[in-house]
């Protein structure tokens, strides 16, 4: 089922990011843009898009909606939801872009990716003041999550509710901003470090390499986690924030900067930044770049969401909304059919669970079957709160059978059937397909034990009474293919 309908009005670096995102999210897309050219470089945005946004979940993205291109605005806003608008940075542009999509837009949303004007600035001689916002994505828009939401009085608060209801729909976090301002927050902190940067460079101090290392080797890594203020409060140290201000505050007095002047970009001074640019990175292809900063960007991601921490966080919310419109269930009282497998995992294998061979390693297989047996225990009430009051199930026996290869960017699912639940003991049989495909088994024998004394102890009656329940549902189904093989065994 489709979500809705967006148009996407420029298809830029940015409106290309845009339509890619809102595309793998499941939203049908239409894009107007009068760059004959614009098809091939969307297309090859969304390929991009298609080889990392997955990676990124741990539940199967909806459907991908469809891209249609248009060079008629009537054509491209009919019946949309959301109007993305991304055409270069001039106000006369954009306020003649705005009048003629008003006349056929509807009550949708028309925000702006505007990184420097203001929503006021924006809404003025419109005919529906209200109906325009800003909503300021980062580079790549398919990945990074934040989007700066700024509106003004003229718009309802019902208007903002719903474009921060469709971000956060299409996996992002909205930034609402209370008060608007030039160029929002993140580019005057981006235009802040920039100048500086400039000036080192045109100072001789650093070359552009130089203050890249600075950057992705150090406080970069610290920024990406923490952001500035939290960075500065650890530095702190036991007194935090008060103490930092006032160890380092005096520093902010002293001429370390010239963030009041910015270098003329004479020629000399863009030839000296373009060589050096070239030279450090000129022989990647900018679409081989963008392959490396999309894997490097997932991998960062996936690490900070295995901690639930920043940007990690916001994809686990995005995860359980996933999960729930998958149709997966959550809770014992969710299944609608105890006769059959229960889907436990359904996901896109991400880049970094591929090997040597270009398929996925021995130990992904073993994370995808762990991942299963979390969420049946989760399923039958053995969850975190459970798992508080001092009672868990630990893996006893594992064994796994790998059928046929899986490589990155494949959707695969696991149906697990329980062969036993009796007393003490859960005895579970994973099945991992990729279509109609079986691609690997798991068979895991799990016993349920006391975290206090770490020794075997019989569950809670409600789990006991569940995991009976499914395994009397699972009794009659089809004896698992590969059931008790053991290492080596003959086929």
């Amino acid at each position: 089922m489709r979500t809705g309908i967006a148009a996407i009005i420029g298809g830029g670096v940015i409106g290309g990011g845009w339509a890619a995102r809102f595309a793998l999210m499941g939203w049908d897309v239409r894009v107007l843009d009068p760059d004959p050219e614009a098809e091939r470089k969307i297309a090859e945005v969304l390929a991009n898009a298609r080889r990392s946004l997955p990676g990124l979940a741990d539940a199967a993205l909806p459907p991908e909606g469809g891209i249609h291109y248009s060079t008629d605005a009537a054509v491209a806003v009919s019946g949309a939801d959301w109007i993305q608008e991304s055409v270069p940075e001039r106000l006369g542009l954009k306020r003649d872009v705005y009048r003629t999509l008003q006349e056929h837009s509807g009550d949708a949303i028309i925000a702006s990716s505007t990184s420097g004007f203001k929503p006021s600035e924006l809404q003025e001689g419109a005919v529906r003041p209200g109906q325009i916002l800003v909503a300021h994505p980062f580079n790549p828009v398919y990945l990074l999550p934040v989007v700066e939401l700024v509106g003004t009085s003229a718009n309802p608060p019902e208007t903002l509710a719903r474009a921060d209801a469709i971000l956060k729909d299409i996996g992002m976090h909205p930034l609402h901003l209370e008060h608007e301002i030039d160029a929002h927050i993140a580019d005057r902190l981006m235009e802040a470090v920039w100048r500086e940067a400039l000036w080192l460079v045109n100072d001789g101090v650093a070359t552009t390499e130089e203050i890249d290392d600075v950057m992705r080797l150090g406080f970069g890594l610290r920024w990406a986690q923490m952001g500035l203020f939290e960075t500065f409060r650890i530095a702190g140290g036991e007194q935090g924030m008060r103490h930092f201000l006032h160890q380092f505050g005096p520093a902010l007095k002293w001429p370390w900067t010239k963030l009041m002047d910015v270098p003329d970009l004479t020629e000399d001074l863009i030839e000296t930044i373009a060589g050096q640019s070239d030279a450090q990175s000129g022989m990647h292809a900018i679409r081989d770049l963008e392959r490396h900063r999309d894997t490097n960007l997932v991998a960062l991601m996936r690490a900070l969401k295995s901690q639930d921490w920043g940007a990690g966080a916001v994809l686990n919310t995005t995860d359980a909304v996933l999960r729930k419109r998958n149709g997966m269930v959550q809770r014992f009282d969710q299944i609608t059919d105890l006769t059959r497998p229960i889907l436990t995992l359904d996901r896109t294998v991400p880049l970094d669970w591929t090997d040597y061979n270009g398929h996925m390693n021995e130990a992904k297989y073993l994370q995808a079957f762990c991942d299963a047996t979390d969420r049946f225990m989760e399923i039958v009430g053995c969850d975190a709160d459970y798992i508080a009051t001092g009672g868990s199930y630990f893996t006893a026996e594992t064994h796994i059978r790998h059928l046929d290869e899986i490589h990155a960017g494949h959707r695969v699912r696991v149906e697990t059937i329980c062969m036993n639940g009796q007393g003490r003991k859960m005895h579970l049989v994973h099945q991992l397909w990729e279509g109609d495909r079986l691609c690997a088994t798991g068979e895991h024998f799990l016993v349920h034990v006391s975290l206090d004394t770490r020794r075997p102890s019989d569950p809670s009656a409600t789990i006991a009474r569940q995991i009976a329940a499914i395994e009397e549902g699972h009794r009659n189904l089809p004896r698992p293919e590969g059931l008790g093989r053991y290492v080596g065994q003959p086929r």
